[in-house]
C-alpha cells in the first residue's frame, strides 16, 4: 500500500497564491502606519503618565542619526542632517497593531 502525503497544491498542480496586498509598497505603509500609532501613543504617555517607573520604561526611546552630510558644489553648498530616527518600545507596539489590523482588513 502506498502511502500519500497530504499536499499544499490541488490535483491540478497549481500553488495556492496568498490573498491580499503582499507587496512591499503595503508593508512600507503598515511601518508607516505603526510608526505614526506608536509616536502618538507614546507622546500621549509622555504627558499623561505621573513620574515613575512606568513612564521611564513606556517612553524610552533610542535615536540613531545620521549625518550631516555636507555637499560643496560650485555654485552652491548644501549640508544634509542630521537626520535621525526616534525608536521606542511603543513605535514597535504600534507597527505590530497596524500589521495586526492591516492583516485582518486583508
Amino acid at each position: 500500500m502506498r502511502c500519500r502525503a497530504a499536499s499544499r497544491t490541488p490535483w491540478n498542480g497549481v500553488a495556492d497564491v496568498p490573498h491580499g496586498p503582499r507587496r512591499p509598497g503595503f508593508y512600507l505603509g503598515v511601518l508607516a502606519v505603526g510608526f505614526v500609532i506608536g509616536g502618538l501613543l507614546q507622546a500621549f504617555l509622555r504627558r499623561f503618565l505621573p513620574q515613575g517607573p512606568a513612564k521611564e520604561v513606556f517612553t524610552w526611546s533610542v535615536t540613531p542619526t545620521i549625518g550631516p552630510i555636507h555637499m560643496d558644489l560650485l555654485v552652491m553648498s548644501i549640508t544634509l542632517g542630521p537626520v535621525g530616527l526616534d525608536v521606542s518600545l511603543l513605535a514597535v507596539f504600534g507597527v505590530a497593531i497596524a500589521y495586526l489590523v492591516a492583516r485582518s482588513l486583508f
